[in-house]
């Protein structure tokens, strides 16, 4: 291999890249419409076009990814994870072509591709399985048979699926229609493929991952654990290696049972073997996935191996560098998915610009970001905005690494988990290694952001008036008959106003603020982009901030709003409170649910809306009458606009 394509982009393309420089490869960056200007392109020795932001015209064309590698001379490709990298007809048609594909050969991808077919081969290997119907047939009134032989709780599971996609809890047998149709809506939408699988769901189990490899010599080896139980939607949000429940006679049996799943399959590079693990120490077989995960970081911390660099090697067709018993765990590396969304709203993805980002730093902190200053959140792909890491000698080093890499990281702009994933390492649950799969539901059911407080406001707004004295130069920098500057606000914050009165002293950067009964001393020491330090109160502290025309973004400690001074510029109303209501994101229609004078009460669902590769209920914000609709199924929608409005009932 010469030159090597990155079949992907974000933050996985630009791990990649980094790795294939290192060892002498040229690469090459494929991106779309909405990707033009992402940093992986940037990194990329050459950069091709494949088309409009949607993948299914740009990142999964089979046929423009095999074009650009014509053009260019490449090789060589990797997929990354997501797109392409499960498909077992895109490694057969790079094999045609002549490109070396780095994964596995077609036949393991197609026998691990779907779960059904998988379940049975785990089973004939002698891997332990969750009882269920992982079978062909497909009529509705036959899987309900199936549903109750299986019994409840079960899960419903897209047989193609992956990232929670397609997959349903059912408590009770009357609930599973509807559940039936919701999985396979999204599975057809996510995958193009609407085939499910039922499961006996175990309730609260941990979930434990084994990094398999092979290489085309039959070597096989496993480079120990992954706890993923932390998730919310059935989506991974912190990770970490090794597990805090699992011994190291469990994890050579554990591992054992991976490399039989990789050999039971003809397996090639890397791979991962998923299992759930119960309370009573029983392991059950999950899924493999015939790919790089998002969460490998972990290991390469622990192991001090670069899996890229072994998957580079092992499509050369070199042996694997390390033998079974010459790999050994040192430490513990937690990971946290930096995500666009709102967990205080469902974790909703959230969408836009992001107007500040700043990483942070530090021996033991390793960021894997897709981002930069100015990046455009899209809808069109996962909100996943970094990947940050953080490797300890123990397992509270770690945490307490991590929860200041997430303090010094700055998000501004975009609505992000960064606060709640704070909140989630600080639980005494996760703290002492005993979160399950049920963690955030049970744990973190209902979290809301940190509240803004008059401190948060005054900085806020002097470093509003701090820049518009810079920016007329400073002339009225306190100039006055009076010497001080007085200026007044008026603060939109979240759903409040705050009313502010700020004195400027004379020739300085330090501003005496009134807000509400606080009386504030805030003083500018030194800004470097959009990190700020600052002496309030005659305590000095870093903040980061920025702005957008008249819209500022702030981050103070875990802390993150946005302000609007509304005597220079109006507030736009909340959404729902007069009756309309608003797309929250950018979208898709896929089900309407109410008609033109027809009766809604609040939390009734209105629109299926399908954003970031998920499908989301937009609900009735009030009690009323539907007067006017703007929508109707399969239109594509931006973020903000009015869907429809309702004339809420009077009493």
């Amino acid at each position: 291999m010469k030159k090597i394509l990155i079949a992907n982009r974000g933050e996985i393309a630009a791990r990649v890249m980094r790795t294939a420089h290192a060892m002498g490869y040229a690469t090459v960056a494929v991106y779309s419409d909405a990707d033009a200007l992402a940093p992986h392109v940037a990194l990329a020795d050459e950069a091709v076009y494949i088309g409009p932001p949607a993948a299914t015209e740009s990142y999964l064309v089979i046929e423009k990814i095999i074009e650009a590698c014509t053009r260019t001379g490449a090789d060589a490709v990797h997929p990354g994870y997501g797109f392409l990298s499960e498909r077992a007809e895109f490694a057969a048609a790079l094999h045609y072509a002549g490109i070396t594909f780095i994964g596995p050969p077609a036949a393991a991808i197609e026998a691990m591709g779907s779960k059904s077919a998988a379940k049975a081969l785990m089973s004939a290997a002698g891997v332990p399985c969750v009882p269920g119907y992982h079978g062909d047939e497909q009529d509705d009134a036959f899987l309900a048979e199936q549903a109750e032989r299986v019994g409840f709780p079960l899960m419903i599971k897209a047989t193609a699926g992956g990232g929670g996609r397609g997959m349903r809890l059912v408590e009770r047998m009357s609930d599973f229609a509807a559940a039936l149709s919701s999985a396979r809506s999204e599975a057809a939408s996510a995958f193009g493929d609407d085939r499910v699988l039922l499961e006996r769901a175990i309730i609260d189990p941990r979930h434990i991952e084994i990094q398999v490899f092979a290489d085309t010599l039959g070597g096989a080896v496993h480079l120990g654990e992954r706890d993923c139980s932390v998730q919310r939607r059935h989506q991974k949000v912190i990770e970490e290696a090794p597990s805090p429940v699992v011994s190291e006679e469990l994890r050579a049996r554990m591992g054992a049972a991976a490399v039989a799943a990789a050999r039971a399959v003809g397996y090639v590079g890397a791979g991962t073997v998923e299992f759930l693990l119960g309370e009573d120490g029983e392991f059950y077989f999950l899924e493999m996935n015939t790919r790089l995960q998002v969460e490998h970081p972990v290991t390469e911390m622990i192991t001090g191996q670069d899996l890229v660099a072994w998957q580079l090697d092992v499509a050369e067709g070199l042996p694997l560098p390390l033998s079974q018993d010459e790999i050994s765990l040192s430490g513990h590396s937690i990971e946290v998915r930096l995500y666009a969304e709102d967990p205080a709203n469902a974790f909703l993805p959230q969408t836009g610009e992001l107007f500040g980002w700043s990483a942070p730093g530090g021996p033991a902190v390793r960021v894997d970001a897709g981002v930069e200053t100015g990046s455009v959140i899209s809808p069109y792909y996962d909100p996943m905005l970094a990947k940050i890491i953080a490797t300890g000698s123990s397992r509270a080093h770690a945490v307490r690494i991590l929860r200041r890499a997430l303090e010094q990281c700055a998000t501004l702009g975009a609505t992000t988990n960064r606060a709640f994933l704070i909140d989630c390492l600080d639980h005494p649950v996760f703290a002492n290694g005993d979160a399950t799969t049920g963690f955030i539901p049970e744990f973190m059911p209902a979290w809301r952001r940190p509240d803004v407080h008059a401190e948060h406001v005054a900085v806020c707004a002097a470093l509003m008036i701090f820049a518009r004295d810079e920016a007329r130069g400073g002339v009225a920098g306190g100039w006055s008959s009076t010497g001080a500057l007085v200026s007044t606000l008026s603060l939109a914050i979240d759903d409040e106003r705050h009313a502010v009165r700020a004195t400027l002293a004379k020739g300085t950067r330090r501003a005496n603020v009134v807000v509400g009964d606080a009386d504030v001393v805030v003083e500018l020491l030194s800004q470097d982009g959009v990190r700020a330090r600052v002496r309030v109160d005659g305590v000095t502290r870093n903040v980061f901030a920025t702005n957008d025309d008249s819209t500022w973004y702030l981050q103070i400690d875990d802390v993150e709003f946005s302000a609007v001074d509304t005597m220079r510029e109006p507030v736009r109303a909340r959404d729902g409170a007069d009756g309309k209501v608003i797309a929250p994101m950018t979208g898709k229609i896929l089900a309407v649910d109410v008609e033109v004078d027809g009766r809604v009460a609040r939390g009734d669902r209105l629109f299926v809306l399908e954003a970031m590769k998920m499908e989301h209920n937009v609900v009735a914000p009030v009690d009323g009458v539907v007067r006017e609709l703007f929508c109707s199924p399969g239109d594509q929608i931006d973020a903000r606009s009015i869907l429809v409005k309702i004339e809420p009932d009077t009493e």
